[in-house]
């Protein structure tokens, strides 16, 4: 009898032991850095309305869980085909920044569940662009209008997400892909503009460069008139006569003086060393 007092005793520790290990390893979920959770009572009310549960080891009955969800900004890239305003089909690459919002993840997880970014971002995302890319050209979505243009869908879908617990934080335009001919028209514009620009810079230079030698023309002309009204003959005698006696001082020169001409300014030969 006292053996098989003692032998229930231990095999009803050891169901105790077995009945606690599994008890204590299900009364709990580790939420990772970078997410927030949501406690769902499974015999009870439900989810947790009002409480967000922030990264850590939280501790729960087993039959109770956590919706866990990812808050960090998660990035997705779409690839959107899309009608311009003149008809032409465009291919989008375009990259959204999106997280939900964390204070909101009760109501995000009643209303619209996990899969939040495919039940309500990507419709918003491909309604808006859409709507707004169908306003431009192909050459504008190309070329000029293309941050504009994810600007408008950015704040097109913040609009619609409103009310949906969920934020796009940026939207860019990673690359637009035309139909091929249209594509060739518009390159073969762009070059013919940059070439029209070229050449006004070339005859803009042109014009300068006349304008310069006009103003050096005038300048010469001016100079010219001014220096002809002080050239009277006595002034010309008198620098010849000025001339004449430099020379005729200097050591390395001899002078051999011919005749009298009409200005009456000697005739100077030459002279040697």
């Amino acid at each position: 009898m006292q053996r098989n007092g003692r032998f229930l005793a231990i095999l009803g520790v050891l169901i105790v032991l077995v009945l606690a290990s599994t008890l204590t390893s299900g009364c709990g979920t580790q939420i990772p850095s970078g997410y927030h959770g949501v406690k769902y009572y499974k015999f009870g009310k439900g989810t947790e309305m009002g409480k967000i549960y922030p990264e850590g080891f939280q501790w729960h009955f087993p039959w109770n869980s956590f919706f866990i969800y990812k808050t960090q900004v998660q990035t997705k890239t779409e690839t959107l085909n899309i009608l311009s305003k003149d008809g032409a089909s465009i291919k989008l690459d375009v990259s959204v920044w999106y997280r939900p919002v964390i204070s909101k993840l009760d109501s995000l997880q009643v209303t619209v569940g996990p899969r939040y970014y495919d039940v309500v971002v990507s419709p918003a995302l491909r309604g808006q662009a859409r709507t707004i890319v169908g306003r431009y050209t192909p050459e504008e979505i190309y070329s000029t209008k293309r941050e504009e243009i994810a600007s408008e869908i950015l704040s097109g879908v913040k609009s619609l997400l409103k009310d949906k617990y969920a934020y796009v934080e940026n939207i860019l335009v990673r690359d637009v892909v035309l139909p091929k001919n249209v594509s060739d028209a518009i390159n073969e514009k762009l070059a013919a503009e940059q070439q029209a620009q070229k050449m006004v810079f070339v005859l803009q230079k042109e014009r300068q460069e006349a304008e310069r030698k006009k103003i050096e023309a005038q300048g010469i002309r001016e100079f010219t008139r001014i220096v002809a009204q002080g050239l009277t003959n006595p002034y010309l005698k008198w620098k010849g006569i000025e001339a004449t006696k430099d020379l005729a001082e200097s050591n390395n020169t001899k002078i051999v003086i011919i005749g009298n001409p009409k200005n009456g300014l000697p005739i100077i030969l030459g002279g040697e060393k």
